[in-house]
């Protein structure tokens, strides 16, 4: 549900399946505005549910999220839907078109629809990066190699994620599918001209502009276009995405853990460089350390909190709460099993 109140910028993380009273001083603290969840903090959807209203009751507005891709990004999985990698629908697309876009609304719907009904707010999806052989990182999360398949898949499924009351998120912007070092592990660097991405690449995402909620830039760097990496470049969030492309929803900074990010400084530094690129919540994630500097940071410069972001909180259909004994998520998931088997 829509709140008007602005939110904390920093989302982060925690350690294990149930809040401990330190997770629960760090929620509780206004510059925390959300929580994500990994493979590590679930055991079964009993559990999960137990945790997300634990962490609702340290802050009611906190925006909960999850990496709910399909694939080998899949935090969730034991009873839960087993979901495809993206580029799975491109194989249906080259024999059957309409099939292959039915498919991405139905796999789409499904991941929101069930991520919604234990109570989170949003999955960062979909990747909107092309797919090539050189990426191992992007690779078959990436929905097809040129931009037109892309851009259909991607529509598609973005629908599909609003027909069960769940935002859009596309990342990683400007495209991450076609340089091959691994931002987690060291800053990729894409020296094409200015010109090729933003023909190839980046057009999937101009393409969704319309249809997007929220938009995650890259850890990566374009020195044609700038120096800095997308995510702290004020040039690609600010001139590029909301001046040129007229996007007016949600920026999430990608992990600011993730290696490519610390070559930009201190914890406390990253948080400002991106938040003043243009970045409307950072991440923080796997250092507990780090967090508790940038929440100490954002206590002194940025404790107004973001109007923005309240429009993010989930609004279910109607159909979610008795999700499972539904014809439709029969059907969907009839789908799904056949896709993925």
């Amino acid at each position: 549900m829509e709140s008007n109140c602005p939110l904390g910028v920093l989302m982060l993380d925690i350690e294990g399946p149930e809040l401990t009273a330190e997770d629960r001083q760090l929620l509780a603290r206004p510059v925390v505005g959300g929580l994500i969840l990994f493979t590590r903090n679930y055991r079964d959807p009993r559990q999960l549910r137990e945790l997300v209203a634990d962490a609702r009751n340290c802050n009611p507005e906190l925006l909960i999220a999850v990496d709910q891709e399909g694939g080998r990004v899949q935090r969730f999985r034991h009873e839960f839907v087993q979901l495809p990698p993206l580029h799975r629908l491109f194989t249906v697309y080259q024999d059957d078109s309409e099939k292959a876009l039915e498919l991405a609304r139905s796999c789409a719907w499904v991941m929101a629809a069930e991520i919604l009904h234990h109570g989170i707010d949003l999955s960062f999806a979909p990747v909107l990066d092309l797919y090539t052989d050189i990426s191992a990182v992007i690779g078959n999360r990436a929905f097809a190699a040129d931009v037109k398949t892309a851009t259909d898949l991607a529509r598609a499924y973005i629908n599909g994620m609003h027909e069960a009351g769940m935002i859009a998120t596309g990342k990683h912007f400007p495209g991450h599918g076609s340089v091959a070092a691994d931002s987690h592990h060291e800053l990729p660097v894409d020296t094409r001209d200015a010109e090729e991405i933003f023909r190839t690449d980046m057009q999937v995402f101009s393409n969704c502009i319309d249809v997007l909620d929220a938009i995650m830039p890259a850890h990566v760097s374009y020195p044609s276009i700038d120096s800095e990496c997308a995510g702290f470049s004020s040039k690609w969030l600010q001139q590029i995405l909301r001046q040129q492309l007229g996007f007016e929803g949600v920026i999430f900074s990608d992990d600011l853990g993730m290696q490519a990010a610390r070559e930009s400084g201190n914890p406390a530094d990253r948080a400002a460089k991106a938040l003043s690129a243009g970045c409307d919540m950072v991440l923080s994630c796997n250092d507990r350390e780090a967090a508790l500097a940038v929440a100490d940071y954002l206590e002194t410069n940025h404790s107004a909190g973001n109007y923005r972001l309240s429009k993010l909180r989930a609004t279910p259909a109607a159909d979610i709460s008795d999700l499972y004994n539904t014809e439709k998520w029969q059907a969907a998931t009839d789908q799904i099993a056949a896709l993925v088997s």
